[in-house]
């Protein structure tokens, strides 16, 4: 009887073993929604504000640097925000007018009344964006997601765009066997994409900047980290990116249009990106006439961050010639 109590006893300590283990791992894995507004409170400064579009959705701007130069609308990479790109704006300001904005799906702007997130749509959202300004033309500058979007907004309003400035930019048909870095190389599987509404732990948002980067060392922050982080738990954002990675495929591709991209265009790639190879960026550089190809040998995907002293003198030299300054 005693032995029956022992083996009873033991199999019950099991249990609760096992049940404060999975407890554990529950409070390190699921991640629950946070709301638009304690974002907001967190991750909008004074340059910030927001604009209820025509399409109804509300887009997060920041329009910074010098109004009576040229305007250059920034694009942001796939599951990043605006933020992105501080540190370029903090070497151009004085240069360009500098306009930035959440995509949808992205950053404070979140998920949108369309629920449609194809780079098409992004470019109509762009689009919108502009509208609220009286530009005649504009440059974009975008990077990995955003360069698709730019470029498709190019092919849509030619007329309308004076010049492009791509970052390791989408657009390119990749191989088959592109494994994709952190939590970017899971998007391909709908089990994955479906986990990833409720389990998206941090170390997975830190595992993927540090693998998309040259020197995560010396470049990915805790500050950092939590941002991307918080900024993908919005209420509705998980959702908008799962959407958009499991319709990507039914997107009409970009490369065979990339010979009637027509405004100048300049390409910047980091030479140790893991996550859109160079090669993708010298073929880009064949399709696109007359552009030019800038490799950063220490740049990974966000040459911009990594290398924005580099990337915005790069920049100036190109808009010298590609731009009417006074």
């Amino acid at each position: 009887m005693g032995r029956i109590l022992q083996s009873v006893g033991y199999t019950l300590l099991a249990i609760i073993g096992l049940f404060v283990v999975l407890l554990l791992f529950s409070s390190l894995m699921i991640a629950t929604d946070l709301t638009k507004q304690e974002l907001i409170d967190k991750y909008a400064n004074e340059k910030s504000f927001f604009y209820f579009l025509p399409s109804g959705a509300e887009v997060h701007i920041r329009d910074q640097g010098n109004k009576d130069k040229p305007p250059v609308f920034l694009l942001h990479g796939s599951n990043a925000s605006l933020h992105t790109w501080e540190p370029l704006v903090a070497q151009l300001k004085d240069d360009y007018r500098l306009i930035s904005f959440d995509l949808p799906g992205h950053g404070l702007t979140g998920a949108t009344p369309q629920e449609d997130y194809s780079n098409i749509a992004m470019a109509n959202f762009t689009r919108e964006v502009i509208e609220l300004y009286d530009f005649k033309s504009v440059t974009l500058v975008g990077n990995s997601m955003g360069g698709a979007v730019a470029l498709r907004y190019a092919l849509m309003y030619p007329r309308e765009t004076d010049a492009l400035v791509l970052v390791s930019s989408g657009g390119m048909e990749r191989d088959e066997d592109d494994g994709g870095v952190g939590a970017f190389s899971l998007v391909g599987s709908d089990i994955a994409l479906r986990l990833m509404r409720y389990f998206t732990p941090r170390f997975l948002i830190a595992g993927t900047l540090e693998g998309v980067v040259a020197d995560p060392d010396n470049f990915v922050t805790d500050e950092m980290v939590t941002r991307y982080w918080e900024l993908l738990r919005m209420a509705g954002s998980r959702d908008a990116s799962i959407k958009r990675f499991s319709e990507a495929d039914l997107e009409p591709p970009l490369e065979p249009l990339l010979r009637a991209v027509d405004p100048a265009t300049l390409l910047i790639w980091g030479s140790q990106d893991k996550l859109i190879d160079p090669k993708y960026g010298i073929a880009m550089n064949t399709q696109i006439i007359g552009s030019l190809l800038k490799l950063y040998p220490q740049a990974g995907h966000l040459a911009h961050e990594e290398m924005p002293e580099q990337t915005a003198a790069d920049i100036r030299t190109f808009f010298d010639r590609a731009l009417y300054t006074e």
